[in-house]
């Protein structure tokens, strides 16, 4: 297992201007300050919740090279999103992501095509063979429409760029399996999961919930991972009602951009097709951040 990957990963909301027609770069060195006073390990530009899809190629690589200056000031690790359903975008991206330092990229399952088994092992193993850089593979089938198999992760394991696995899988079976089977590093990608899979083994977590509480997902993971199964649960009890409604209330990062802007660390408007949240859901976050989370983390 390679233990530079465990613990506590923000996935970054990509900060745009007001009406989401460009990135704001300023508001990414607040994001990021905010994530490293919290304790977290590392971040994650350039994912699900940075809307990659909607990102140009300059504002991609723009967005990782300046989270990896911010992050390494600040020492924090660098996971890029590299995913792509395309094999030869996402080797572009991947070997992006290595010439710009970053210290591992993340790569989804090709969404849309619904490759085979061997078509997906082909693909990770193109991505590994393409660049001397860390890849954490990410396995998503709600969102992706496909889901790599335990037999297929065992056989990428043998790869030596490949060091870990997001399991986003909506359950636990599969990463129960997984940590059987290899000594890859398996990463929640489902915060309200991130104790359950930790106390099986599981080395941490790539959470959305940390952009709004990054001390409490950093204590979580900590706690675990130092055998203090009361105090996780206490940060588990404190974080799921709002990681549940991030994940709930509408497409993710829609309720996280909602939250952080009435945290008062506004990140800019949501891409369409994303659009923003309804009333009723903007009103049942307002009482989550005045009843509990707004007196944590609003003078944060």
């Amino acid at each position: 297992m390679d233990s530079r990957f465990t613990g506590a990963f923000t996935a970054l909301a990509t900060p745009f201007t007001a009406d989401g027609s460009a990135l704001d770069l300023a508001r990414l060195e607040a994001a990021i300050d905010r994530q490293a006073a919290g304790g977290i390990t590392g971040v994650v530009p350039c994912g699900t919740t940075g809307e990659s899809p909607t990102l140009t190629p300059h504002e991609h690589r723009s967005m990782v090279e300046r989270t990896i200056a911010l992050a390494r000031e600040r020492g924090l690790l660098v996971i890029a999103g590299a995913g792509s359903n395309n094999t030869a975008h996402a080797l572009e991206l991947h070997r992006l992501a290595a010439d710009l330092g970053a210290d591992a990229a993340l790569h989804v399952c090709p969404y849309y095509n619904k490759p085979t088994q061997q078509g997906l092992i082909h693909h990770f193993t193109t991505l590994a063979d393409g660049a001397d850089l860390p890849i954490v593979v990410y396995n998503i089938p709600g969102r992706s429409g496909c889901c790599l198999d335990v037999d297929s992760i065992v056989r990428l394991a043998e790869h030596r760029n490949i060091v870990a696995v997001k399991d986003a899988t909506g359950g636990l079976s599969s990463a129960i399996d997984v940590l059987r089977r290899t000594d890859l590093v398996v990463l929640s990608g489902d915060d309200p999961l991130t104790l359950p899979m930790m106390a099986l083994g599981g080395g941490g977590v790539v959470s959305v919930v940390s952009n709004v509480l990054p001390a409490a997902v950093a204590g979580l993971c900590h706690a675990m991972l130092s055998d203090d199964l009361p105090s996780a649960r206490e940060h588990h009890a404190t974080l799921l009602p709002m990681a549940q409604a991030l994940l709930a209330l509408d497409s993710n990062p829609v309720p996280l951009k909602t939250v952080l802007a009435i945290l008062g660390h506004d990140s800019g408007a949501v891409r369409a097709p994303l659009v923003p949240i309804g009333t009723a859901a903007h009103c049942t976050l307002e009482g989550l951040v005045a009843g509990h989370f707004g007196q944590v983390e609003q003078t944060a």
